[in-house]
């Protein structure tokens, strides 16, 4: 990182604010031929007629009232989407009715009562300020787009337009932040907030800002807030919340990084390959990754990231089965969008998948893959992390790049969900995931760890045992995982003691118990459970929501017993043809 003097120095013989590209350089990108589909996407979306979907009061509290958040932002990332896609069609092709819709557009965003969504309020209220002065991720994220898209067309887009979109961005965003000595908690967070929301507004001043004094004050308030997202990671480079969070945060340290270098040439990006190896780490193929914390299985980072990072540092990319698509980013980023279409290589489309044993020693995440979508993971780590889950000690095994035994990712983002009651929700809980229950007692929340007792690495195998007794409020619990590349011995231990035990395992894919055995069957392959002892097996269908709130059904295997010095499982894996 840089000192004052350097970043005045920089400053002093920087380039003109303005964005990182230009317009001749995104309309000639976009006309790439593997942009293609993504061209026709955004030109289908920005010719659609009627007007955004409104932002009425009665949404806006609905929040503070029953907790739930998703009507009115989904309304909320509609009118995202529609700037994003009108907007990139009047930069690639020049169309006078397109301009004319996007200044429709960017006057009603102006007229929204906040950027910040009420979800995200009460993380304002210590300064002080409006909510029309809250700068949450979405805010931040919206200064950057409009700034970005107004200063790319302002020689088309009418002036009052341009005005009140840079007066909004000041007021809103610029001001709040630059001019506001008292930190935001996100300020030193080491978590996503901290890199999108510094990032994105940071991103929006090299744009906007033309006094240096106020630039480089700009650029050392956001190198300090991204020194502290930097802290986070550890010398693996692993994204505790996942790959969703990795994209999101990395993602637009990466994009800041890279428009700051454009400007002033400071580089924020060297030294950080091992974070941008974290999508390779997590890869299971097939366009599949480890779904641990709120993450998903079917996670596409977007192209242009992928392929930026690739080029400029060097790392490997994972398994990208397609470029990615307008509705990959449900929350229609800028960011995001622009990104792809400048910097996606078509040659980062079907990379080799990652093979072997990847082990993350900081986020005690193991990850091996066998080939053929065959793979194997188990997580480690605390419940004290970012989106933390009571999934310490869990699992899960994917054939055919399908997981039979699954980590469910995020649930549905409401009240709850960030509250007191976060546990409640099955994909936080431990009851939705494959851990035990001991004596009555599921794993317990705050800065309790597992204690990696061994991690031992072979040409044939790989094991990794756990110590999970402090999150079992002081039962001895521990945990071994021994791997071969088709067949899972999982060893469970719990002292002298005997207890009530249930040992569960969670799936989207029905298992079918047997004499002594159970088998998960998938078209991509089989799992098949052995197991010895005395069990009360049962098979729960749960029927629930997935992360953007669409049915899910979700099965549930527990195995009713008492602790024994040690239980044995064997799973074993059988691809499909």
């Amino acid at each position: 990182m840089y000192g004052h003097q350097r970043i005045n120095d920089a400053v002093a013989t920087a380039a003109a604010p303005g964005p990182a590209y230009t317009r001749a350089e995104f309309a000639a990108a976009a006309m790439r031929p593997h942009l293609s589909a993504l061209l026709t996407q955004l030109r289908l979306d920005a010719g659609r007629e009627g007007p955004l979907p409104d932002l009425p009061y009665r949404l806006f509290r609905a929040y503070a009232e029953t907790g739930d958040r998703s009507e009115y932002e989904e309304r909320y990332f509609e009118r995202r989407r529609r700037l994003n896609s009108v907007a990139a069609v009047a930069l690639i092709d020049g169309d006078t009715s397109a301009i004319r819709r996007l200044e429709d557009i960017l006057w009603e965003i102006c007229s929204e009562y906040s950027w910040a969504v009420p979800a995200h309020h009460r993380f304002n209220t210590t300064l002080g300020m409006g909510y029309d002065r809250c700068i949450d991720l979405f805010a931040a994220e919206t200064a950057h787009a409009l700034a970005e898209i107004v200063t790319l067309l302002a020689e088309e887009v009418d002036g009052p337009v341009v005005r009140r979109v840079h007066n909004e961005i000041n007021r809103r965003v610029l001001s709040p932040f630059l001019d506001e000595p008292r930190a935001r908690w996100w300020e030193t967070a080491t978590n996503n907030w901290a890199a999108v929301c510094a990032g994105a507004a940071g991103m929006a001043g090299l744009i906007l800002e033309k006094d240096s004094l106020r630039s480089v004050a700009l650029i050392e308030r956001v190198q300090r807030i991204l020194t502290s997202f930097l802290s986070g990671f550890g010398t693996d480079g692993g994204c505790s919340e996942g790959m969703d969070y990795w994209v999101y945060g990395y993602g637009y340290f990466v994009y800041y990084a890279h428009a700051l270098m454009e400007r002033t040439g400071l580089d924020l990006l060297t030294g950080t390959e091992h974070i941008a190896a974290f999508p390779a780490a997590i890869d299971l193929g097939k366009g599949r990754c480890v779904s641990f914390s709120d993450g998903s299985d079917r996670s596409v980072p977007p192209t242009g990231l992928i392929s930026y990072l690739t080029r400029r540092l060097g790392v490997r990319p994972p398994h990208i089965a397609r470029i990615s698509d307008f509705d990959d980013d449900h929350c229609y980023r800028w960011a995001h969008l622009s990104r792809t279409i400048l910097w996606s290589n078509a040659e980062v489309v079907d990379s080799p998948a990652t093979e072997g044993v990847t082990w993350l020693p900081d986020l005690a995440w193991l990850i091996a893959r066998s080939g053929n979508g065959v793979a194997f993971a188990a997580k480690g780590g605390s419940n004290d992390e970012p989106h933390n889950h009571l999934d310490v000690g869990s699992f899960l095994l994917a054939v055919g790049g399908e997981q039979l035994i699954t980590d469910l990712g995020a649930g549905v983002y409401d009240a709850d969900y960030f509250g007191t009651r976060r546990y409640d929700a099955l994909h936080t809980s431990a009851a939705g995931h494959s851990v035990p229950r001991v004596g009555g007692v599921d794993q317990i929340c705050g800065p309790v760890a597992a204690h990696v007792v061994e991690y031992v690495e072979e040409t044939d195998r790989v094991a990794l045992e756990l110590d999970l007794s402090a999150l079992y409020a002081g039962h001895p619990v521990r945990r071994r995982f021994e791997w071969d590349g088709t067949r899972l011995v999982l060893i469970d231990s719990f002292g002298s003691q005997t207890v009530d035990l249930v040992e569960r395992f969670i799936s989207r894919v029905k298992p079918c118990p047997g004499d002594d055995r159970i088998v998960w069957q998938h078209r991509g392959g089989s799992l098949t459970l052995h197991y010895e002892g005395e069990w009360d097996v049962m098979v729960e269908r749960i029927d629930t929501l997935d992360h953007r709130a669409h049915p899910d059904t979700v099965y549930r295997l527990t195995l009713t017993g008492a602790t024994a010095a040690t239980h044995g499982f064997v799973f074993v894996v059988e691809p499909g043809r």
